[in-house]
């Protein structure tokens, strides 16, 4: 077992999409060798900003189908659920003792959600207070490392000042972790906007080669190429940006053949097909055989709550001793 230790979490909102998995899953995949990891199904943060989530246990579970299709070793990391894990949120709520109101108040997520009273009606406690669940999730078991996007580097930045409060205060429990920034491209979504489940313009995971077929033919190419021999600019042409990731040993002649009017856009969004598809194919395989056996997910769970329960109660022991909350 490496001996280092990682933890890492996606909300339980919906279906994981291609920018999930580039983003992250893919990176997980390759850290689950090189470090202890702990992957969870970050239940209580996906409440940050709505009341209520219709197919929350639905989603839990295709969240961890999921995670296993894709290629993550329930042999080799963790996998649980947030909200089984009672120690995130009593962790959660000590931390918070150690955290002035103005550190929050000035993350750019809270700041770009509160800019007017209207807002500050609406946006939840939750809200405010996510870095500070995020920072218990990780330090219940004292990672060192967090793989994170550029945007969440305030929100890490925001951990270590919170876990470098308790130290000073107590005792060195907690490491200070460490970012493991994505080297993926930004992932646009279908109409050439943020990928996201709230724009409905995202290719899930779960496509079926119909449905694929169906978004891909809808995304959007440079708008000047209204004829089939007009001549056209890849640059400007979101197909093109998915290309670049998913066909890259024919990014040149995709290229060429865009700016000569030698290849259409229908033809074009063929060989995109082609390329993702040979990819969702296999987790649609591995999920096949998931299925072949009831429970698995169930199992995977149970096991990994039970590791994760060990380490996080070890941690929330010391933290307790420490501020004289037991003798």
């Amino acid at each position: 077992m490496p001996s280092k230790r990682l933890v890492s979490g996606m909300r339980c909102t919906g279906s994981l999409h291609l920018g999930h998995y580039e983003g992250t899953l893919k990176n997980w995949v390759r850290l689950q060798d090189e470090y202890e990891c702990y992957f969870f199904c970050a239940v209580w943060h996906a409440f940050t900003d709505r009341l209520k989530i219709e197919k929350l246990p639905e989603y839990i579970d295709e969240m961890v189908e999921d995670y296993l299709s894709v290629g993550i070793d329930p042999n080799k990391a963790v996998i649980f659920r947030q909200s089984a894990m009672p120690q995130h949120a009593e962790l959660s709520t000590i931390l918070s003792m150690f955290t002035p109101l103005g550190w929050l108040e000035r993350c750019p997520t809270f700041k770009d959600e509160v800019r007017d009273e209207e807002s500050h009606e609406r946006v939840s406690l939750g809200k405010l207070q996510y870095p500070v669940l995020m920072t218990a999730d990780v330090a219940v078991y004292k990672a060192e490392a967090v793989p994170v996007g550029r945007d969440q580097l305030p929100h890490l930045e925001l951990s270590r000042e919170i876990l470098r409060r308790f130290n000073s205060n107590y005792t060195e429990i907690f490491p200070e972790p460490k970012e493991i920034l994505s080297e993926c491209p930004l992932l646009l979504g279908i109409d050439n906007r943020k990928m996201s489940k709230s724009y409905n313009n995202s290719i899930e995971l779960r496509e079926t080669e119909e449905s694929l077929k169906a978004k891909i033919h809808t995304m959007i190419t440079d708008p000047s190429r209204v004829r089939r021999n007009d001549t056209g600019n890849p640059d400007v042409c979101t197909v093109f940006s998915y290309h670049k990731i998913y066909s890259p040993q024919r990014i040149d002649e995709i290229a060429a053949g865009c700016r000569s009017a030698s290849i259409g856009c229908r033809d074009c969004k063929g060989i995109l097909f082609q390329s993702i598809n040979s990819i969702l194919e296999v987790f649609r395989a591995k999920r096949a055989e998931i299925a072949k056996t009831p429970g698995l997910v169930k199992d995977v769970l149970a096991a990994g709550e039970k590791k994760a329960s060990i380490v996080a109660e070890s941690t929330l022991c010391e933290v307790r001793k420490a501020m004289g909350f037991t003798v």
